[in-house]
């Protein structure tokens, strides 16, 4: 992981292995605070940090997952957002902006509204709200809730068949090899709390008071998280922006990188992005 900067500490009672990259360089805008998917390690997301190299990130390894340690107890999203706002005290950090991906958009809306006062601007990418989410494919989210399959190379292939979509060029088949060699498999426990962690959980009576600048990303091909969830939450959070993209499965930060990084660069640095004309916007990229 290019500039990466790899710790081992202890936050809020948890046993962390936290990532940031450029966090001792000045910049013009925060540091984004990024929150992975189920199950997922730093290193499956790190070349969207190397791919920014304007920006200063933060992210850690959930409990069980990646390097850090099986979590004793469970966990919810108030804890978790609770230890993500102890870590950015440790680092000197007093505002963020917050993007998370799939579960990891979950507890993203989780902390911005959590913690407002220390986010700045939200980026969420293909995620929803919780309990109020509209369903996707019941095949393909059955193939992510087993952590076992993550170290089985043929449930691998299986599993990115139906997370990538429609797009699987060459280009396509070379990004799921190299994400699958960059990916540790959680472990038993560890993935079993993280799915526990949002049972129950929604954001949808409080996304109306969302009073921040929010990205909203989806895929349209998304079989795990259906287009119709960002529908949702745009509608739901005032003045949000939305963007979809034709062909885009779940993981489509890394099959459609050229058309979402840009997007994300755009929001995250502009200071007009709430402009009248931008508000309630809805585009198709």
């Amino acid at each position: 992981m290019k500039d990466a900067h790899v710790t081992h500490e202890r936050v809020g009672g948890r046993e962390l292995r936290i990532a940031t990259w450029r966090l001792d360089k000045a910049y013009e805008h925060p540091p984004v605070l990024f929150f992975n998917g189920i199950g997922a390690n730093i290193e499956a997301v790190a070349p969207m940090m190397d791919a920014m190299p304007e920006r200063a990130f933060i992210i850690f390894d959930m409990p069980g997952t990646g390097g850090s340690p099986d979590p004793l107890v469970p966990y919810n999203p108030f804890t978790m957002s609770w230890t993500a706002h102890r870590l950015l005290r440790r680092l000197k950090v007093d505002l963020v902006d917050v993007m998370g991906v799939s579960w990891g958009g979950a507890l993203a809306q989780h902390f911005a509204l959590q913690h407002p006062g220390s986010t700045r601007r939200v980026v969420l990418a293909a995620t929803n709200a919780g309990l109020a989410m509209v369903p996707g494919d019941p095949g393909a989210f059955g193939l992510m809730a087993n952590p076992l399959g993550y170290s089985d190379t043929a449930f691998m292939n299986e599993l990115f068949a139906s997370l990538y979509g429609q797009t699987m060029d060459p280009k396509s088949r070379a990004e799921k090899e190299a994400h699958i060699g960059r990916l540790r498999p959680p472990s038993p426990i560890g993935y079993t709390y993280q799915l526990m962690s949002m049972m129950g959980w929604t954001s949808l009576p409080a996304l109306p008071f969302m009073d921040k600048p929010t990205l909203i990303l989806m895929g349209e091909d998304d079989r795990v998280v259906p287009v119709a969830n960002g529908h949702i939450l745009h509608h739901a959070i005032p003045g949000s922006r939305l963007v979809t993209f034709k062909g885009a499965g779940h993981l489509f930060l890394m099959t459609h990188a050229r058309e979402s990084l840009p997007e994300i660069r755009a929001f995250l640095g502009d200071e007009n992005e709430q402009a009248p004309e931008r508000l309630d916007a809805e585009t198709t990229a």
